[in-house]
């Protein structure tokens, strides 16, 4: 997918290209556009995929981003897009629709995917020097599926105005619900506490002192300025997680060094230590930090202790976030649990080109349903179980 292609007459002096290594690409000019508050786009970050192998065509994974240029080479609008042979590492299930186009004789693979490699945070998933370039990539991607022969383009996690401005370019919106923490402007972790139900309160003064009494401390330690034995130590807990589901981590070794070796970065590591072992960690976890949002996203342990998991990657990341004066905590797909830990219910979005008519017409229909579900479902989960403190019926009170 190397061959140029010119943009519509808007900005006929520029191009479409793709680029099979975002090495390539200049980084300072694809940073300019994506901006760093948040981490999962970053030059570096996709080039550490890339160069470590934990993305590769080898792996289901060709890279082929698309650029668009004017015709001095500026970058006027690019995203980050991979050619896929599965749907592994996505974290948007469409297995089904995989199983329906093969009923109407389709290939579902390979297909397009504009998303992060492993990450299922929202957040941008292309961008561009104004409205004018956006659109035009858009248009492009929407595109690019039905003239290369593919069955869809699909953009995953993508925020509220991109989902928006997909939805304007043809694409079909998919809805789904995370669990993610909001910080209130608490000052501590008790004023957090006070705001949640006395069940659940109680709940989590328990689990968190059961830590306590194990002996464990926590530390939060800056990855770049780890030693290669102690990210080996790092990438063993990390690796471990995987191991329990028999599956290899869809990051490397390699990853971790490719993506720290150019100093300072947002991923930062936080270890829980026993008593009397200091010299080795217990469990730990990553995180990424970015401008008013803590991003939660591997973790990983020697052994099984009760409650280990909650405090580890979840109340360590509140404290994080209130210490810090960090708006959100992004702790991950899933869970659940974390409803019950002062996690409430938000939206995610998905965007899909389908180009067999057959195929999106059931696929829309599909959907239409899906979204009204998602939506009712989050509303109930708010108003009937929050973990949040409701107000009182008359004479009620909350124990």
């Amino acid at each position: 997918m190397n061959a140029d292609t010119p943009a519509r007459p808007a900005l006929a002096a520029g191009r479409f290209r793709h680029a099979d290594q975002i090495a390539t690409i200049d980084a300072a000019a694809w940073d300019g556009l994506f901006g760093g508050g948040y981490p999962f786009t970053s030059h570096r970050f996709l080039k550490a995929l890339e160069t470590s192998g934990s993305v590769s065509p080898q792996l289901g994974w060709r890279p082929c981003h698309l650029l668009l240029e004017a015709a001095d080479g500026r970058l006027l609008a690019a995203c980050p897009l991979y050619l896929k042979a599965h749907s592994y590492g996505e974290f948007v299930f469409d297995f089904a629709w995989a199983r329906a186009a093969e009923q109407l004789g389709q290939s579902y693979y390979p297909r397009l995917v504009n998303a992060i490699p492993f990450t299922p945070s929202t957040g941008p998933r292309w961008a561009a020097i104004d409205a004018e370039a956006e659109a035009l990539l858009l248009q492009r991607l929407g595109e690019l599926a039905a003239e290369r022969g593919y069955s869809s383009t699909h953009v995953l996690f993508v925020d509220a105005s991109g989902a928006g401005a997909a939805q304007q370019a043809g694409a079909s919106l998919r809805h789904d619900i995370q669990y993610q923490w909001f910080n209130d402007d608490y000052l501590h972790f008790d004023d957090f506490l006070a705001r949640l139900s006395s069940d659940k309160r109680k709940k989590i003064r328990r689990e968190r002192r059961k830590l306590v009494e194990c002996g464990i401390t926590y530390q939060r330690e800056a990855a770049h300025t780890l030693s290669a034995g102690a990210l080996d130590e790092v990438f063993a807990l990390y690796a471990s997680t995987y191991a329990l589901r028999g599956q290899p981590p869809y990051l490397n070794r390699a990853f971790f060094d490719d993506y720290l070796r150019e100093g300072p970065s947002p991923m930062w590591v936080l270890s829980g230590r026993a008593a009397g072992q200091e010299d080795q960690r217990e469990m730990m976890a990553l995180f990424f930090e970015g401008d008013d949002t803590l991003y939660g996203r591997h973790w990983g342990a020697r052994r099984e202790l009760d409650g280990a998991h909650f405090e580890t990657c979840y109340y360590q990341g509140i404290d994080w976030c209130i210490e810090r004066g960090l708006r959100r905590f992004d702790a991950g797909t899933q869970g659940d649990h974390k409803r019950s830990r002062g996690f409430d219910p938000v939206r995610t979005t998905s965007a899909h080109w389908l180009v067999e008519p057959r195929l999106r017409a059931a696929v829309d229909d599909f959907l239409a349903r899906e979204r009204a579900a998602v939506t009712d479902h989050a509303a109930w989960l708010r108003r009937a179980h929050s973990a949040y403190r409701q107000p009182a019926a008359a004479g009620g009170a909350d124990g």
